[in-house]
């Protein structure tokens, strides 16, 4: 019967092929619990919250003007600090692999001080140079450009440092190839490197944003949290939970996680676009 309708028996069909061990099924086995209990579950929870107000009660949190307000900010800093970091990211990766210069070992370090410092003292630093006192007359605490700062800031090395290894791997023969064939080297960069470098940009790119949106730390002394002004969505999840809103915060959070993820996808499509092109 199977024949007569063009379709193969089930018993001859292929299982799927795969090559876990017994050893390696019980270690993803303890990676996905572990996976589970730090991030799926809690997240499952967060959600959960959220839809306990149901779709009006949501849509009523997320739609008042001040939280509005500030997930507009919030997002729209991001976007703007990611694009710059890929840029300048980029640019900051590629002299550091590429050219060879006096405190270049002191560059790789001071890169890597966002990651270090806890994010008020970031902002403490912030607020001395950019604060109301500010010896290089930018007076820029208690407004939008603080929230631009911040994020700038603390979301400096994550582009950096996801493409600077890629670039090092790079073989420098395919570059001098195209080079001997006439290739002009925007062509070559364009054809040969941006898309060897994608994914990290990417997977930068994505780093940075998600850090962008729920940044707080240096926010706290350098925007003043200033509804409609300096006011960042992570302010307003902590303003629900003080005021024993429990289901607000929840619903903020979750629309962040929901950008946060389309902005992901986005990235991967581009990266991917960006790839086959070369």
């Amino acid at each position: 019967m199977a024949e007569l309708i063009g379709t193969r028996p089930a018993a001859s069909r292929p299982a799927l092929a795969h090559n876990l061990t017994r050893t390696s099924g019980i270690g993803l086995g303890l990676t996905m619990l572990w996976f589970s209990l730090l991030v799926l579950l809690p997240l499952a929870a967060v959600i959960v919250t959220a839809s306990q107000a149901g779709w009006s009660g949501f849509w009523s949190t997320i739609t008042n003007d001040q939280t509005a307000a500030s997930i507009r900010l919030t997002v729209l800093a991001a976007v703007v600090v990611t694009a710059l970091n890929v840029f300048t990211g980029t640019a900051i990766a590629w002299v550091l692999v590429r050219d060879h210069f006096p405190g270049k070992g002191l560059l790789e370090l001071i890169i890597d001080v966002p990651f270090a410092l806890p994010t008020i003292v970031a902002g403490l630093v912030l607020l001395s140079l950019y604060g109301n006192e500010s010896p290089l007359g930018l007076h820029w605490a208690n407004t939008q450009w603080s929230v631009y700062l911040a994020f700038l800031f603390v979301t400096l090395p994550f582009v950096v440092r996801t493409v600077q290894p890629v670039l090092e791997e790079l073989e420098s023969d395919v570059e001098e190839a195209a080079a001997s064939l006439g290739a002009s080297r925007v062509t070559t960069f364009r054809r040969i490197i941006l898309p060897s470098l994608a994914p990290a940009i990417a997977a930068g790119a994505a780093l940075s944003f998600a850090r962008a949106v729920g940044e707080y730390g240096s926010l706290v002394l350098l925007s003043g949290n200033l509804p409609f002004e300096s006011e960042v969505s992570s302010v307003r999840i902590l303003s629900a939970i003080e005021h024993d809103n429990p289901g607000g915060a929840a619903s903020i959070a979750t629309l962040l996680l929901l950008i946060s993820l389309a902005v992901i996808l986005l990235l991967d499509l581009i990266q991917r676009r960006v790839a086959r092109r070369g």
